[in-house]
This record gives C-alpha cells, sequence and structure tokens, in this order.
C-alpha cells in the first residue's frame, strides 16, 4: 500500500482531510476510544507524527501487518518500519503511547499490597509483555505485608526460551529485604501453557527462596490474551 506524499511546505492540507481530522477529534473527546474502532485511533496518533498527509492508508497498513491497535503500539521499531511510510516521528509517536501505557498500569501496582491489586497486576503483567515477540522474565519482589516494593526484568531470550538463574533472584530478593516473590514470564506464541523446563525453573526458585525463608507467591505466564498461574493449576 502506497502512502500519499506529504503536502509541500507552505500548503494547506485538503478541507477533506481537515474535515476527517476534525471529525475524529470530536468523536473520541465526546465518546472516548470505545467511539472509535483500532484504526481511527491510530489514525489520531499519527497525525500528531505525520501532520501534512492523509494518514488513513498508513494506518490501515499498521493494523493489516500486526492485527490490531495494542499490537501495533508494542511492535519492535525495526518492525515498524518495515511498513511503507513509518519513519521516526512515527515510531517516537508510538513508542510514547506504550511508554504511557506501561506506566500507568505500573503505578497502580507498585507499593500496594497484591491481594487487594491483584486485577491490577494481571493487567500490568498483559500490558508490559503480553505482545513481545520475545521471552522476557520479571520478578516481582513482596514485603512482609505483601506489599509490592520492586518489579524488575531479570532477563531477556528467544522467542522461545528465556535464561533464568535461580540463584540470582532469590541472590536479589535479599538485597532487597523482600519476603515473596511473584514470578512471571510471556509466551510469545500467545498459549500460556507450561513447558516442563518453566515447571523444572520454578521449582528450583521456589526450593532455593525456602531455603532462605523467601515464600514463592505464585508463578503467571502471560499469553496473548490469557495468563497462566502455577498456584491456580495446583502446580505450586
Amino acid at each position: 500500500m502506497q502512502t500519499p506524499e506529504a503536502l509541500a511546505p507552505g500548503a494547506r492540507l485538503p478541507s477533506y482531510i481537515r474535515d476527517h481530522r476534525k471529525r475524529l477529534r470530536a468523536r473520541f473527546m465526546s465518546g472516548g476510544a470505545n467511539a472509535l474502532p483500532d484504526y481511527e485511533l491510530l489514525e489520531l496518533l499519527l497525525f500528531r507524527a505525520i501532520p501534512r498527509q492523509d494518514v488513513k492508508p498508513l494506518a490501515h497498513a499498521l493494523i493489516a501487518r500486526f492485527g490490531d491497535f495494542a499490537r501495533v503500539v508494542s511492535a519492535p521499531a525495526a518492525r515498524l518500519q518495515e511498513v511503507s511510510g513509518v519513519g521516526d516521528a512515527v515510531v517516537l509517536e508510538l513508542k510514547l503511547v506504550e511508554a504511557a501505557a506501561q506506566r500507568l498500569a505500573r503505578g497502580k501496582v507498585m507499593q500496594r499490597p497484591v491481594i487487594s491489586s491483584w486485577d491490577a497486576i494481571l493487567d500490568y503483567c498483559h500490558t508490559t509483555m503480553a505482545h513481545r515477540e520475545t521471552e522476557q522474565f520479571r520478578v516481582l519482589y513482596l514485603d512482609r505485608k505483601n506489599v509490592l516494593v520492586a518489579d524488575e526484568e531479570q532477563a531477556r531470550g528467544t522467542v522461545d526460551h528465556v535464561p533464568v538463574y535461580p540463584r540470582e533472584v532469590v541472590k536479589r530478593a535479599l538485597e532487597l529485604n523482600a519476603s515473596a516473590l511473584i514470578l512471571v514470564h510471556n509466551h510469545p506464541s500467545g498459549d500460556p501453557s507450561p513447558s516442563p523446563s518453566d515447571i523444572a525453573m520454578t521449582q528450583q526458585v521456589q526450593a532455593a527462596g525456602e531455603a532462605l525463608g523467601l515464600v514463592l507467591h505464585d508463578h503467571l505466564i502471560i499469553g496473548k490474551s490469557r495468563e497462566l498461574s502455577f498456584r491456580a493449576e495446583g502446580l505450586l
């Protein structure tokens, strides 16, 4: 799909583009994000990055390539730039939205008791990990009152493997004076079913923690649209 060329400096936007942008902004302001399909919400972002051309074809092209708004925003910069018409300004706009979403989700869980904010924790994990194309392993560290005091990425891996070192996980817990842990990692395939290596690694972390008085509350595997809890599945 060809992206329309930008207008010459000083040239006015055609009335149909101006009117379209005005209508989209009005619909968003009156009805919020739910009033717009994914491609139109994406257009609103692209207006800022590409102010002097029709961005509807590019919005459609991005949705066609990645699937939906969330996957566009969370796609790696290098893959975004494979789409004709995506330059640094577009990547910056999309990555700012991704960072804002992650920061907002994180703010709802940090320094709060896990029991009262469990749904927010799941939302945060999905926001930060569900659409990643490679595996990421995170550890949520809790204090004696089960308040989340730290959220740290421990490792990144490939599309189906991430190296995890139980001793390092436990060592970091002691440095933070944490009393409990929640392990989290994603499955880029979308299926959160645990592999034998996932189960073995979890058991190793649990054993290492128990030797030092640390409790492993859960291990969450984040898929595209759902998560799996080791605790709920009886694996812990």
